[in-house]
């Protein structure tokens, strides 16, 4: 199975994540924003600064203490599989 390294969130509820094989993912967290647990982050400034690497995969610390048990996270297979493959938006091309 495949482990996130590294996530990048955007103002648009999509989060780049970065997988240890050195795939890219763009991951559309839209449509689950302000349903169900969700509702936590669905104001843009918590979506984006409570966005870390949790679990080995996308996840929000909710409570700021950085607990594996009490954050929302996503399933890395999920991201991986429907998640947009991308190249890395963070590499400038002169």
């Amino acid at each position: 199975m495949q482990s996130v390294i590294q996530v990048f969130p955007q103002n648009n509820y999509t989060v780049y994540v970065y997988f240890d094989d050195g795939k890219i993912k763009l991951y559309d967290m839209a449509p689950l924003i302000g349903k169900g647990v969700f509702k936590k982050i669905s104001e843009i400034d918590s979506f984006i600064d409570k966005c870390t690497v949790l679990n080995n995969t996308l996840a929000w610390d909710i409570e700021g203490h950085y607990d594996p048990y009490t954050c929302l996270d996503i399933d890395p297979i999920q991201i991986y599989e429907t998640g947009k493959d991308v190249k890395d938006p963070l590499i400038q091309i002169a």
